[in-house]
């Protein structure tokens, strides 16, 4: 066996080795480290277009967020507004319907009144018919005899307006 003698045998294996090393040295020169480099470049582009992705993705996301966020507060303002606006037009109408109610309550006040006076006016009407006939009838069963009926009714005039 060569390799295990002894005299030839090292300078043969150190051409070996070399000869060996040259070879894989040009394959992978050639070869091997091209490939690999393309497949880490491209590995690099699918990497950075990744992020690039991504980060659109986020500032897509961002910008809903924002439009999300702004038409929340819009309609915010706007409900607001709303509230603000119907409440006044609430207090307007209670407004206008208590002066109307009022307005209603001061005309029956009025015709109430006015309705009491002529009740008190036909009170104090009868009340002088009645007095008449009263002191009519005193007079005639205390003197015995009917008195005239316009000086009874003069006495009760200037009685009813010493009372009034």
């Amino acid at each position: 066996m060569p390799q295990l003698e002894q005299i030839w045998s090292f300078p043969s294996q150190i051409l070996w080795v070399a000869i060996t090393f040259a070879a894989l040295f040009l394959i992978m020169w050639k070869v091997a480290i091209p490939r690999i480099s393309s497949v880490l470049e491209a590995r690099q582009r699918r990497i950075e277009d990744s992020l690039d992705k991504a980060a659109n993705f986020k500032n897509e996301a961002e910008a809903a967020i924002a439009s999300y966020e702004k038409a929340m507060a819009d309609s915010r303002t706007k409900a607001h507004e709303l509230i603000n606006q119907t409440s006044h037009e609430i207090t307007a109408q209670a407004a206008k319907s208590e002066a109307e109610l009022a307005e209603a309550l001061m005309a029956k006040v009025s015709e109430s009144e006015k309705a009491i006076e002529q009740a008190k006016q036909q009170a104090i009407a009868d009340l002088r018919d009645v007095a008449l006939d009263v002191a009519s009838s005193v007079v005639e069963k205390l003197s015995g005899s009917k008195p005239d009926s316009a000086a009874a009714g003069q006495a009760v005039d200037t009685a009813l307006k010493a009372r009034s």
